[in-house]
């Protein structure tokens, strides 16, 4: 593997980063189970392809399964083929790669386990220089957090050897609600400083979503323009096409709230919201991301039902197939009253988005799946052509295309070939898969890649987290309290409760994507 000279970052356009990782280890716990194998893995060996990896660079699996090194490497090839976005592994390039894999079998609440890992990990400092670098990367359940901080921290691997550093990735979701979110940090931060800890939100790496940043402020068309002045409100949108997926025992204890609106959706509405930062540094942006959540207006407990709507799916027909309803799903009580679909409206109290309402949904079992950010403009002052013939102008739309096909499209009224003045709205459309004619990085690639740099930028910081979740516990105990009361249904393949419509004011309604 060759060492990275630099690495492209739109929230770092403009400057060239002239460091490389240093040689690291990158322990995986939870090394058999579904995410190591379908992103984590192949995230690592694309690493390794696209030559951003440093020389010595070496894979820890650890868990509870019996296996050995080869078995480990044979498994995580079979998971590459499987599942890595540049298809099959290369021969040559896997062979080195996988010189790189290694296994330890251990149980997390035992001591012993975690000394054999040092050892392992010693070894590899010195077999193939590694530098006492460690990037744990917790891909387990949240109720393993606890014993694994606890025999890291007996172990000493919290700290780097001999003069290197040690970070650990944490994946979503932080708690389950404020109270367990904020002992969860407090398990973590007894162990790590804060600057050691990276709390793993995937929808942050994503390129559209880093090009919010990029757009906002690289551009100087969009800031002056950037406000209650101009804008009239902002929709974020999160739609599913698949319901739970065989996860219901899981979505039973989380619906769209926690699964979507706490997290993903909060950090999209924060970077489009948020001032500009001093400067890109990473607790810059983070600053400002926290700045704009502390100032949305709290939804009112005994009002919750004027902000915030939820639905469940039933039986229904998306893309050609019949859904069956969420009850009807595998492992979902048949009496549930766990939302699939949440829609908030919330304000942001400062002086650049005073009374504008920004909108947030999200659904499982739409009619498709998409993600984006759309900023509606407000309408012209004085409707000039009002007195020809012209048809009705719509006003202006910028949307911002999370996914699928990402990429920013604004909405113009433009002048329809002819003698008479008749007016359509048009689009101008710019998509990153046609425009740049190179492979986007997986978000989990740009995430790994930035921890082992220590770039935090992407991270959601602590108070960022508990920000989120006090934000968003009047509506889940309201919920909680009424039961199914107030629960609307909606058909699976549409685009969510009419009832969702009530959040809407002065003749604004949803976009149907």
């Amino acid at each position: 593997m060759s060492t990275l000279d630099t690495l492209e970052n739109p929230l770092r356009e403009g400057m060239r980063l002239e460091t490389s990782p240093a040689p690291n280890t990158v322990v995986i716990f939870g090394a058999s189970g579904d995410l190591a194998k379908r992103k984590l893995v192949p995230a690592l060996y694309n690493l390794a392809r696209d030559h951003r990896l440093p020389g010595g660079f070496s894979v820890v699996g650890f868990a509870r399964s019996e296996s050995s090194h080869d078995a480990y490497r044979t498994d995580m090839r079979e998971a590459v083929a499987k599942f890595s976005t540049t298809g099959p592994p290369e021969d040559s390039l896997w062979d080195s790669f996988a010189q790189g894999l290694f296994y330890c079998t251990g149980n997390y609440d035992d001591l012993a386990s975690y000394q054999r890992l040092s050892t392992l990990l010693d070894q590899l400092d010195t077999e193939r220089g590694t530098g006492g670098n460690r990037v744990f990367y917790l891909s387990t359940p949240p109720s393993l957090i606890s014993p694994i901080m606890d025999h890291i921290g007996k172990s000493g691997l919290s700290k780097g050897k001999d003069g290197g550093w040690a970070r650990i990735i944490i994946e979503k979701p932080f708690g389950h609600d404020l109270a367990s979110a904020q002992h969860l940090n407090q398990e973590v931060n007894r162990i790590f400083d804060e600057d050691q800890v990276y709390r793993i939100d995937h929808y942050r790496a994503k390129e559209t979503v880093q090009n919010i940043v990029v757009m906002r402020f690289a551009n100087g068309i969009f800031e002056p323009i950037w406000n209650r002045n101009f804008i009239d409100h902002i929709q974020i949108t999160a739609a599913e096409a698949v319901g739970v997926e065989g996860r219901g025992g899981y979505y039973e204890n989380a619906g769209a709230v926690r699964d979507m609106l706490q997290n993903h959706l909060l950090q999209l509405l924060a970077l489009v919201a948020m001032e500009p930062p001093p400067s890109l540094d990473s607790t810059a942006i983070r600053d400002e991301n926290i700045k704009v959540v502390k100032a949305i207006r709290p939804i009112p407990a005994d009002r919750v039902n004027q902000f915030a709507i939820r639905g469940q799916y039933s039986r229904g027909w998306v893309g050609g197939a019949e859904a069956p309803g969420y009850r009807q799903e595998s492992g979902v009580n048949p009496e549930s009253a766990t939302e699939t679909f949440a829609a908030t409206k919330f304000y942001i109290d400062n002086w650049r988005w005073a009374d504008v309402p920004f909108y947030m949904r999200s659904g499982k079992r739409m009619t498709k799946r998409a993600t984006e950010i759309a900023v509606q403009f407000r309408n012209v002052p004085h409707r000039l052509f009002n007195q020809t013939a012209a048809d009705l102008i719509e006003p202006n739309l910028l949307v911002i295309r999370v996914q699928p096909d990402e990429g920013i499209t604004i909405k113009l009224a433009a002048k329809v070939p002819g003698q008479a003045m008749h007016l359509r709205s048009v689009n101008m459309d710019f998509r990153y898969g046609s425009s740049f004619g190179v492979r986007s990085s997986d978000a989990y690639e740009r995430l790994i890649l930035d921890c082992m740099l220590g770039d935090a930028t992407l991270f959601t910081r602590r108070d960022m987290v508990e920000a989120g979740w006090a934000l968003m516990m009047p509506v889940l105990e309201s919920w909680q309290a009424a039961k199914d009361k107030d629960l609307h249904f909606y058909q699976a393949g549409s685009w969510g409760p009419e009832a969702a419509d009530s959040l809407m004011l002065e003749g604004r309604s949803w976009r149907r994507l």
